[in-house]
């Protein structure tokens, strides 16, 4: 491609917005929960791939924490299997909980890993079990949080599916130390003994609270946070936040992802970004550019 003085142009334009931005997350932990069409469209793999890569090369300390539900349900089909959803959450018995780990254990987590590392990167795969990065506890969902009843238990049993008791960051403390760059599947260990299925979200805030990171980023399938008129919401307080809960203009599948950034930022995250994971360099865009592409969200007033 021949550089013509415009396209030159516009290059060092990218590059001087990008500087201080740079200088500012140099040697500071950013959390990038990945899933969505950015996991699945090959174009979007390859440009995360990139992506990830480069934030390392210029000093910032990227931690990669990963879903795959629907390579999960892809992989249950095949065997006969039907996925039953209740409140958005995969009930897992133990053939499931089975097929879980191989997927996200396996088959995404090497693949994201090979592709950072085709893009010279240092990429190291684990789940949550490994070093005993994830201790996990049974999720006990409350009958009277559903608007179906099932039984006249005060639970309703989602079998292995898990929440995040306590994160020790022993292991990704080592590795980002020594240059690499962590790829994480969101599957933890009990006290029973027992391997949980956790929400990838869930675990990605906790992992970024446990890190003290300057960023918890998350790749969805919208623009970002919408106003009731459709308007993308750029920059929120908690509070913000928390008022558009309140009123019913954050609500369905976007409120576990606010709600996850909320507490993300109540423990110690300086911000949490909502980016489109459609648009091709969305990190890069997010973290090094003056308008962004989604929606962050802050605890300053």
């Amino acid at each position: 491609m021949i550089l013509t003085p415009d396209r030159a142009m516009h290059i060092a334009q990218v590059l001087t917005e990008a500087l201080p931005y740079i200088q500012r997350f140099v040697g500071k932990t950013v959390v990038i929960k990945y899933g969505g069409n950015a996991m699945v469209d090959d174009d979007l793999k390859s440009g995360f791939s990139r992506d990830v890569v480069l934030m390392k090369l210029v000093g910032i300390n990227p931690v990669v924490v990963h879903g795959g539900g629907p390579q999960i349900g892809r992989l249950l089909a095949r065997i006969g299997k039907q996925s039953e959803f209740i409140q958005g959450m995969r009930v897992t018995d133990k053939e499931t909980m089975d097929v879980v780990e191989m997927v996200l254990g396996g088959q995404v987590n090497k693949e994201i890993v090979n592709l950072i590392n085709q893009q010279e990167g240092r990429a190291v795969g684990l789940t949550g079990k490994d070093g005993a990065l994830i201790q996990a506890e049974k999720l006990h969902l409350r009958r009277d949080t559903i608007n179906f009843a099932i039984d006249n238990a005060e639970f309703v049993d989602l079998g292995y599916v898990g929440k995040v008791k306590q994160i020790n960051t022993r292991v990704v403390d080592t590795l980002i130390q020594g240059g690499f760059i962590p790829v994480i599947a969101p599957v933890g260990m009990g006290e029973d003994g027992y391997s949980y299925n956790i929400n990838a979200d869930l675990v990605a805030g906790k992992i970024a609270e446990a890190l003290r990171a300057e960023k918890l980023i998350l790749l969805t399938n919208i623009l970002g946070l919408l106003d009731k008129n459709g308007e993308l919401l750029t920059g929120l307080t908690a509070g913000q936040a928390q008022s558009l809960i309140a009123d019913g203009t954050i609500s369905g599948g976007m409120l576990p992802k606010v709600q996850c950034a909320l507490e993300a930022v109540g423990g110690g995250v300086k911000s949490v970004h909502i980016i489109d994971g459609r648009v091709e360099h969305a990190v890069l865009l997010e973290l090094f550019t003056d308008q962004g592409v989604g929606t962050f969200i802050h605890g300053n007033i």
